[in-house]
């Protein structure tokens, strides 16, 4: 199976790379040059365009920074799409989109899959992210051997769609952690805690987290690199808003976290680091939230291993 990978950002570099180093036939394709060439060197094609692309492979993965993004590369596609083809979105987008551009795949005989990840870029970095897979399960299925080249836990999520709702579920969850974790150590630092003990009582309680053990660390070295910005928690956090509301759901954290986002944009712009949501804090309260010992970034230190479907376990019928 030929694959093409479009969109070779900060998470697309790292699940492309995976392939590339496993060994799988890969064309890629980015608006960097220089990142495409990096993957040449390293032994794959650069694909001529998109439209080239869905021509000449067997499956073409998208991942993107926005919907818009995605959409103006499906209508460069589209036109190449035929019985056979795959068209696979990894990018965090919105559901209706997802559905939509889906719909004019399906309708010219080839298959859509929403297939986002999540765990973070060291983790992607590894083949060790998770990956959730909304499609039919006969494309789930055909595809599954390639998502666990690049992720090591898959989870079938249902229909077109449904892993681009859970992903930015997930990313609420962590947004919401983020700016927890952001004022619980602010909290201790004024209360005179030492932060690096601060941290291990966290750590070691119910108030741990997958996004305390990683994005704090990086808070507290002070180099705030998670590889994520704020605009692209602002634009999750928006697609989780209108999930909401299309549900007809009254939520009331979400609304707050999209005005603190906002707010962080305003004073250090839409490209500053994510975990530097703490700054609005700092600079309020006029403390430096840092301790010695911590990552400036985090690595991934379990080993590359094969993925394998994550099986959902239900009740036996009575």
């Amino acid at each position: 199976m030929q694959i093409g990978f479009i969109g070779l950002g900060n998470v697309g570099g790292k699940l492309a790379g995976s392939l590339v180093r496993n060994g799988v036939d890969i064309q890629v394709h980015d608006l960097d040059a220089e990142r495409v060439a990096g993957f040449v060197a390293l032994g794959a094609t650069a694909g001529e365009s998109p439209e080239d692309m869905m021509r000449t492979c067997d499956a073409v993965i998208t991942c993107l920074p926005s919907p818009a993004a995605s959409d103006a590369v499906m209508q460069q596609m589209l036109d190449e799409v035929g019985p056979g083809k795959i068209w696979m979105e990894m990018s965090t987008t919105d559901e209706a989109e997802v559905k939509r551009l889906g719909a004019d795949v399906i309708a010219r005989g080839g298959a859509a899959v929403d297939c986002p990840v999540s765990g973070g870029c060291h983790r992607a970095a590894t083949g060790n992210i998770a990956i959730f897979a909304g499609c039919d399960r006969a494309t789930f299925d055909r595809i599954l051997p390639l998502l666990t080249v690049m992720g090591r836990r898959v989870l079938h999520t249902g229909d077109l769609g449904s892993a681009s709702v859970l992903k930015v579920v997930t990313n609420f969850l962590a947004t919401a952690n983020l700016v927890s974790c952001a004022e619980a150590l602010t909290v201790c630092k004024g209360a005179g805690m030492d932060l690096n003990t601060a941290f291990e009582a966290i750590r070691i309680s119910s108030g741990n987290s997958f996004v305390h053990e990683t994005e704090s660390q990086v808070i507290l070295n002070g180099s705030r690199d998670i590889s994520f910005t704020m605009d692209l928690v602002a634009k999750d956090i928006g697609l989780f808003q209108d999930v909401a509301d299309r549900a007809g759901v009254p939520i009331e954290l979400n609304p707050l976290l999209i005005s603190i986002f906002a707010d962080g944009i305003e004073r250090f712009g839409p490209r500053e680091l994510s975990p530097n949501i703490i700054r609005r804090l700092e600079e309020v309260t006029g403390l430096e939230i840092r301790a010695p010992g911590f990552p400036s970034e985090m690595t991934d230190d379990e080993p590359e291993e094969q993925g394998a479907e994550v099986v959902i376990h239900r009740p036996a019928a009575e």
